[in-house]
C-alpha cells in the first residue's frame, strides 16, 4: 500500500523544471541565472561544462548552500577576528554577506574582474553592498599592484575566481603568490577555493607551499572543490583550531553551517611530489593540465 501511494506521488508530483530568468554575454564570459524550484544559481558558460557559481536559496536565503562556500570560512579557525577583508571574484555575493554578519565592524574590499556580475549579484541574488563594503571592477594583479603602491594590507583574504572547471592562469603563478603574501598581515590568511583533483594538483600545492611557511588543505567528502589556507606564521594548534570551531557554531547556525568538520578536516602540510615544477608567470600551462 505504502509502495503504491508513493508511486502515486511521483506521478502527481509536478516535476520541476530549470527556468532561465536571466542571460548575457559580458566582456569575459556568458551569464546565466537559472531557477529550479527554490533554489536561484548564477552560471558561467565560458567553457567546457555549465556548473553552478553561485545559487541562492529563495525560501531562506542566508542558507548556505554549498559546502565551498561553508568551506572558505575555514580561515576563521586561525584568524577568527579579521578586521580587513580581500575576497576575489564575487559570484553572487554570497559570501560578503556571511562575512558581514560575522564580522559587523571588519571593512571588505570586493575584486570582480566582470562588472556585469556585480550587476547580475545585486539585481537577482540580493547583494547589497554596505558602507563597509568597496566593490572595486578590476582584474586582481593590477587591483593588487596598487594596492601595493599604497602600502595596503588585509588580515583575511579569499581566491575564489575559480568557475568549476579553470582558474585563470594568472591567478596560480608564484609572482601572484607573492603578490597576495606582500598584501597579507604577518599574522593574516590566505583562503583559496582550488581543485581537489587534477594533473595541475602538485604544481599548484607546490606553488603555494613555496611562498607560504604554512600550508594547509580543507577537503569534505561531499565535494570535489579544496580550499587551501595559508599563513606567514605557523598555524595555531589543533586544540586552539578545534576551540575557534567551537565559538562559531552559534553565529554559523542561522547559515546552515557547522565549522566543526573544518576543524578535523584541516590537513597541516598536504603532500605533492617534491621534483613539481612551480607555476611562474613564465611557465603556467594550466589550461593543458586542468584537461588532463
Amino acid at each position: 500500500m505504502l509502495r503504491a501511494l508513493a508511486l502515486l506521488f511521483l506521478v502527481l508530483a509536478p516535476t520541476l523544471r530549470a527556468e532561465i530568468i536571466h542571460e548575457e554575454r559580458s566582456l569575459y564570459r556568458n551569464i546565466l541565472v537559472r531557477d529550479l524550484g527554490s533554489e536561484r544559481c548564477l552560471l558561467f558558460t565560458v567553457r567546457r561544462s555549465n556548473r553552478n557559481q553561485s545559487c541562492l536559496d529563495l525560501d531562506d536565503p542566508d542558507r548556505l548552500i554549498f559546502p565551498y562556500a561553508r568551506m572558505m570560512l575555514s580561515g576563521l579557525l586561525v584568524t577568527p577576528e579579521p578586521k580587513r577583508i580581500l575576497m576575489v571574484g564575487l559570484g553572487g555575493g554570497t559570501l560578503p554577506k556571511v562575512f558581514s554578519a560575522l564580522t559587523p565592524e571588519a571593512t571588505q574590499d570586493l575584486v570582480e574582474i566582470d562588472e556585469a556580475v556585480v550587476t547580475v549579484a545585486k539585481r537577482f541574488f540580493a547583494f547589497k553592498p554596505t558602507t563597509q563594503m568597496a566593490v572595486h571592477v578590476q582584474d586582481a594583479r593590477v587591483f593588487l599592484k596598487r594596492a601595493a603602491a599604497r602600502g595596503l594590507t588585509w588580515d583575511y583574504i579569499m581566491l575564489d575566481a575559480f568557475t568549476g572547471d579553470y582558474i585563470p592562469e594568472h591567478l596560480m603563478t608564484r609572482e601572484f603568490l607573492e603578490e597576495v603574501s606582500a598584501a597579507l598581515t604577518e599574522d593574516g590568511v590566505l583562503v583559496a577555493n582550488t581543485f581537489a583533483s587534477s594533473a595541475l594538483y602538485d604544481a599548484e600545492t607546490a606553488t603555494y607551499a613555496a611562498v607560504f611557511p604554512a600550508l594547509a588543505e580543507v577537503r569534505l567528502d561531499e565535494t570535489l572543490n579544496r580550499i587551501l589556507v595559508a599563513q606567514k606564521r605557523p598555524f595555531p594548534g589543533a586544540e586552539d583550531r578545534q576551540a575557534a570551531a567551537e565559538a562559531l557554531r552559534r553565529p554559523l547556525r542561522r547559515f546552515a553551517s557547522d565549522p566543526l568538520p573544518l576543524a578535523r578536516n584541516f590537513n597541516v602540510a598536504p603532500r605533492f611530489a617534491e621534483d613539481t615544477r612551480l607555476l611562474t608567470d613564465q611557465y603556467a600551462p594550466v589550461n593543458l593540465l586542468q584537461q588532463q
